[in-house]
């Protein structure tokens, strides 16, 4: 008898935030976290590359507690050892961070892999037994990543995204505006940063965000 494959977790693609100390501020990142949520983010992607892994750790697992009170799944960026540690919903990857199919040995097959594409390079690790989604960007000038790639622009979202066979969510200096533009250009979600976090009203910036990609699908 074939041995019996775990199921792939659901999840919506709809609106992915990424966390940023810094750009919470004095109001805290579990607290706009919290406030993007009750605004209707559907992934939360706790981003802690310079946080002493005991602070991480804290926070990731009151994250995780808070995301799945809302349904909503938890993933953490980069760092495997933190996703496991707190039992995250899943680990979203770029090209300096370990190979895909290694970390999908790892988590198993019952949390959520993301993968980021910057270019056509990167495109050659998208293989959808392993990756469940892919970050495609940035697609326009970020602050936020100092180090990122150049900017893609829609046309070049667009041809990369023809090229992607999982759920491809938008990332890189996202508004209200350029969500638009990034559903009609075939975008299945976006990732936002600054655009929740640097807001004085993380959850209304949340449910105008949520809005604005539902309306957009209806006019696609």
């Amino acid at each position: 008898m074939a041995p019996i494959q775990a199921a792939r977790p659901q999840f919506d693609p709809t609106l992915n935030l990424v966390t940023d100390h810094g750009l919470c501020g004095e109001r805290g990142l579990v607290a706009t976290a919290a406030a993007a949520l009750a605004g209707g983010i559907t992934l939360l992607q706790y981003r802690a590359k310079e946080i002493p892994i005991r602070r991480a750790l804290a926070e990731a697992i009151e994250l995780v507690a808070l995301a799945r009170a809302h349904g909503v799944p938890m993933i953490v960026n980069d760092r495997l050892d933190l996703a496991l540690a707190a039992e995250a919903d899943g680990l979203h990857l770029g090209a300096s961070d370990m190979p895909p199919a290694v970390a999908r040995h790892l988590l198993g097959e019952r949390r959520i892999l993301g993968w980021s594409v910057t270019c056509a390079g990167d495109l050659a690790e998208v293989d959808p037994a392993v990756i469940d989604y892919v970050g495609l960007g940035p697609v326009f000038a970020t602050s936020t990543k100092p180090d990122a790639a150049p900017p893609l622009g829609l046309d070049g979202f667009r041809a990369l995204r023809g090229e992607i066979p999982v759920p491809v969510i938008g990332i890189g200096g996202i508004d209200i505006d350029r969500t638009l533009a990034l559903i009609a250009a075939g975008a299945d979600g976006v990732a936002v940063i600054s655009a929740i976090c640097g807001e004085d009203d993380p959850e209304r910036a949340a449910r105008r965000l949520r809005q604005t990609i539902e309306a957009a699908r209806g006019e696609r």
